[in-house]
């Protein structure tokens, strides 16, 4: 039998799970970088999905704390497809991915993870992403960690918010 060694996982099956939603202010305990936070906007902000689906899954979020798209302004709205937009571009130029998926799961039955603040993922994919290795062993292989993922990626996103 072939192993795969992902260490990193097993923090996430001993640590305690924080409280509180991961999409909003942390009062200062953490850095951007260790809440893998990319780039804010007035109306919104860009983090690495700490359980990516591939290399460069990004998740778009409003800064306002709904789960509820029909409450979302006009400006909130437009910030968040604006960012999800600014997203694809920097992925294209930092990987040239060969297609996207970008979507919103609304709601536990939807499949959201987080379903109490409503965020939109933009995930990259690439010709031949899926394998065996999912079917066989219910494994997904990520070869870049997150935090080499956010060093690489958080220079490509502009300083100024627009």
């Amino acid at each position: 039998m072939e192993r795969v060694w992902a260490p990193w996982r097993m923090e996430y099956l001993v640590d305690e799970k924080p409280a509180g939603c991961i999409f909003c202010p942390t009062n200062g305990q953490a850095s951007d970088r260790d809440r893998l936070i990319l780039h804010r906007t007035p109306l919104s902000l860009v983090m690495l999905n700490r359980y990516p689906y591939t290399n460069g899954h990004l998740m778009v979020a409003p800064l306002r704390h709904t789960a509820d798209m029909d409450s979302l302004s006009e400006a909130e709205m437009l910030d968040l497809f604006r960012t999800v937009r600014l997203c694809r571009s920097i992925l294209q130029d930092a990987a040239s991915p060969n297609g996207y998926n970008i979507g919103i799961n609304l709601g536990k039955a939807a499949g959201a993870g987080v379903d109490d603040h409503l965020h939109i993922h933009v995930v990259p994919r690439w010709n031949g992403d899926t394998n065996f290795m999912g079917v066989v062993a219910d494994l997904r292989i990520v070869p870049e960690g997150l935090l080499a993922a956010w060093d690489r990626l958080a220079p490509l996103f502009p300083r100024e918010t627009p």
